[in-house]
């Protein structure tokens, strides 16, 4: 395993400068290690891994989505709640809960077409009632129903996998 790492880190860094614009070395090597962690526990055997820098790359350039996505999530959720008068502020463990439940959420949703996820938050984050729904995106009451029958039965099946 170290010589795994060691033919592999200064690359990984690198690849991972480049393709960020890193101008901080620091944020390279914090995705560097979290993508040999990844690698490291995985159940692939890396001694069988024919191409190490392309299995490496795959895997951080999804830490980078996750990265993004987490950071899109923060930033809505930040944005949705800046208007929210000062008198109630969430404590730490409040937001880093919600922050959580929303990337759970985002996660659940991952290979869901666009509109029923649409229709589904319209429903379940901001409280539209079907008939909001329906006026808002410009479809049937019936085609709302569907989009939120399709998405709690992808939901359930993702929670199965």
């Amino acid at each position: 395993m170290d010589l795994f790492i060691r033919d592999n880190q200064f690359w990984l860094l690198r690849f991972l400068q480049k393709k960020l614009n890193l101008h901080c070395h620091y944020d390279a090597q914090d995705l560097s290690q979290d993508t040999f962690i990844r690698a490291l526990t995985s159940s692939i055997d890396l001694f069988e891994v024919k191409e190490p820098r392309a299995y490496l790359a795959t895997i951080a350039n999804r830490l980078i989505i996750d990265k993004a996505r987490r950071k899109r999530i923060e930033q809505a959720y930040l944005e949705a709640h800046s208007d929210i008068v000062q008198e109630y502020a969430p404590s730490c463990e409040e937001m880093l809960e919600m922050m959580q439940k929303l990337e759970a959420l985002s996660r659940l949703l991952e290979g869901l077409a666009d509109k029923p996820r649409r229709v589904f938050l319209m429903a379940r984050l901001d409280g539209l009632k079907y008939q909001e729904i329906a006026q808002e995106l410009n479809i049937s009451v019936s085609m709302v129903q569907k989009h939120i029958a399709q998405t709690l039965l992808h939901c359930h099946s993702q929670l199965l996998d």
